[in-house]
C-alpha cells in the first residue's frame, strides 16, 4: 500500500534527517549542517570565500534558524520529531524565509559546476553521491525522471520545481518526490 498525503512528506523529511545527521547522535545542530555544506564545496571544489559558497552558506544558517523558530526548542538542537514538525512549518511559512525556494537557487548554483544555466548527469550525480551519500544507480535514475523535457540535462525550472514536489508533493511518484533517492 502506498502512503500519500502528509505521511509521505513527513518520511521524506525523516530520510533528510538521517542524511544531515553526520554524527548519527538523533539530533541535528547547526555543525550537523556545516558538515553539509563541507561536503558541496568539496563535491564541486568551491573555496569557502566562493560567492556561491557563501550563498549557500547563508541558506542553510536562516533555514537552520527558521527550523528552530519553528521548532520552538529552547535549544539549539532538533530530535527527529522536531525535526520533521518544523520542516513542515518552515515550508509552508513564506512570512519570512520560505525555506523552499531561499536554499533551491543557492544549491542550483553549487551544482551547476560550469555555470551554464544546467545540471548535467555528473554534475547531479555528485549532488546525490558525494553530498547526500546516494547511491550512482539512485542518482542517475532520479536524474532522468527531473529530466522532464528529456534534453539530458536539468534546467533551474526542473530543479526548483523538483524541490518544491519533494517538500509538497502528496503524490509519492511525483519526480521530485524522489528527490533523495526515493518516496
Amino acid at each position: 500500500m502506498t502512503t500519500t498525503g502528509p505521511d509521505t512528506i513527513n518520511a521524506r523529511y525523516a530520510r533528510t534527517f538521517d542524511a544531515l545527521d553526520a554524527n548519527k547522535d538523533g539530533h541535528l545542530e547547526w555543525p550537523d549542517y556545516q558538515t553539509l555544506i563541507d561536503r558541496y564545496l568539496a563535491a564541486y571544489g568551491l573555496d569557502k570565500n566562493d560567492r556561491r559558497s557563501r550563498a549557500l552558506h547563508a541558506c542553510y544558517q536562516m533555514q537552520w534558524m527558521e527550523l528552530l523558530r519553528h521548532a520552538g526548542v529552547k535549544g539549539d538542537r532538533l530530535t527527529k520529531d522536531e525535526f520533521v514538525a518544523a520542516t513542515r512549518q518552515a515550508s509552508l511559512d513564506t512570512s519570512r524565509l520560505n525555506v523552499v525556494e531561499g536554499g533551491s537557487h543557492a544549491i542550483f548554483d553549487v551544482v551547476d559546476a560550469d555555470e551554464d544555466n544546467e545540471i548535467t548527469g555528473d554534475e547531479f550525480a555528485r549532488l546525490l553521491a558525494d553530498v547526500w551519500k546516494v547511491t550512482s544507480l539512485e542518482a542517475m535514475e532520479t536524474f532522468d525522471q527531473l529530466d522532464s523535457d528529456g534534453d539530458g540535462c536539468i534546467s533551474r525550472q526542473e530543479f526548483i520545481r523538483a524541490v518544491r514536489e519533494y517538500y509538497y508533493a502528496d503524490d509519492p511518484d511525483a519526480p521530485g518526490a524522489v528527490f533523495f533517492g526515493g518516496a
